[in-house]
């Protein structure tokens, strides 16, 4: 990955930029990564050439759309290894794909009395979609805390699946505390009470190998755009058996078997779940960004991404007055760091970040029952990926040493 490194970074026009005078560290990766040359090119060449919608046409351009559109799913397919591509669904997003299960699976499922267990380290796309269809239905949504390393509580997850248990819900890995959660076993724990279990992808599939009947995940949902493709495209993960036995979440073009004046029949997989008109130039972002991980190698990616936090975090932990959330080890660890620093708010701390060139984001990441829990509003956030270096990590060390420095010395005047 190093020797390939400088290549690389020239793939991505928008890092070569100065902002506030300085070179643009992008360290905002968890919210949105950036795109490559070639899902740009790849969205420009679509537009350009084969622009047309999909599946309904039998001219030239609908036929290529079409293919186009397919292909995307294929590699998609592969990508995280599922079994057939009509388990792949084309969603808005992650949250989209997480909306679809509870809203089909999960209102058709879940009654009054019925338990859904998700951890308490969940983004909100993974938590309010539960939280809702537990008040709707009568049902208890429980908790699984943390371990004082920041990492899952799985002895409390042992206890709290139980055959009352319907659904469990884990992020694959926190989009807060870089902590990756043993899905694999939760899903097997799930499993064993005739639960089912859903998995929040989206700080994940960007990062490292996912390999989804491995896991043996029942759902498993994530976002193109943090992995390098188009915003507003998404893939849901579902098992055949139970997309099959799921109604459709929207209804419309697209989605129908036949459609009677008074009754109507539905598609078969997976367009049964993609009503309407799709972001079909997304999806061949999407496949043009799949190829492009695939070019580097997603476990080249890992260990890239781990060499830098391996690098970054104890240093990071050293600086007198900042606080790190999450796991200390940095092998238990992905890119993605929260920190405070002492006495200033996040977002004074990202906003002077940002005079030096360095994009952080600041906030409670959508993940407020999370600051709730650790006792805090609100974090720095700093989040790593491929085309970080470690000139990046020292960038942001310094610019951190200035900040505290300009703020200290400030309050000292004001004495």
């Amino acid at each position: 990955m190093d020797s390939t490194l400088t290549k690389l970074m020239r793939d991505f026009p928008i890092l070569d930029q100065k902002v506030n005078d300085e070179r643009l560290v992008y360290l905002d990766n968890a919210a949105t990564a950036q795109r490559p040359n070639q899902v740009i090119k790849a969205l420009t060449h679509f537009y350009q050439t084969d622009n047309a919608n999909v599946h309904r046409g039998v001219h030239t351009l609908a036929e290529r759309a079409t293919a186009d559109y397919e292909d995307a799913r294929r590699k998609v397919q592969k990508f995280i290894n599922a079994p057939e591509p009509e388990e792949v669904i084309f969603t808005k997003g992650c949250t989209d794909g997480l909306n679809l299960v509870a809203s089909t699976y999960g209102e058709a499922n879940i009654k009054k009395g019925d338990e859904i267990v998700i951890s308490i380290m969940e983004h909100h796309s993974n938590l309010i979609p539960w939280q809702q269809l537990a008040i709707r239905k009568g049902a208890t949504l429980k908790y699984i805390h943390l371990t004082d390393d920041g990492e899952l509580d799985l002895d409390e997850a042992k206890t709290l699946i139980t055959d009352k248990t319907k659904i469990v819900a884990v992020a694959h890995a926190s989009n807060v505390l870089g902590t990756v959660n043993p899905i694999k076993q939760l899903a097997q724990i799930a499993h064993q009470h005739g639960a089912i279990f859903v998995g929040d992808g989206a700080q994940a599939v960007p990062h490292m190998p996912v390999d989804v009947q491995d896991l043996d995940v029942d759902f498993y949902a994530f976002s193109g755009h943090k992995m390098m493709g188009p915003t507003g495209i998404g893939i849901l993960y579902g098992k055949r058996e139970l997309l099959e036995a799921m109604p459709p979440y929207q209804y419309g073009g697209e989605m129908i078997g036949f459609v009677h004046q008074q009754e109507s029949t539905w598609a078969e997989l997976p367009y049964k779940f993609e009503a309407g008109t799709q972001n079909i130039a997304g999806a061949v972002g999407l496949g043009a960004a799949v190829d492009y991980l695939n070019a580097i190698g997603m476990s080249a990616v890992q260990a890239h991404e781990q060499q830098l936090v391996n690098y970054l975090l104890p240093k990071l932990e050293a600086i007198d007055g900042v606080q790190v959330y999450g796991p200390q080890d940095p092998a238990k660890h992905t890119g993605v760091i929260a920190f405070n620093l002492e006495n200033l708010h996040p977002h004074d701390v990202a906003t002077a970040l940002d005079m030096e060139g360095v994009a952080v984001r600041a906030g409670h990441h959508c993940a407020q029952p999370l600051m709730e829990y650790l006792g805090l509003t609100a974090t720095a956030r700093a989040s790593l990926y491929l085309y970080n270096t470690q000139a990046d990590a020292d960038r942001l060390l310094v610019a951190i040493q200035e900040t505290k420095e300009f703020f200290n010395h400030g309050s000292r005047e004001t004495k």
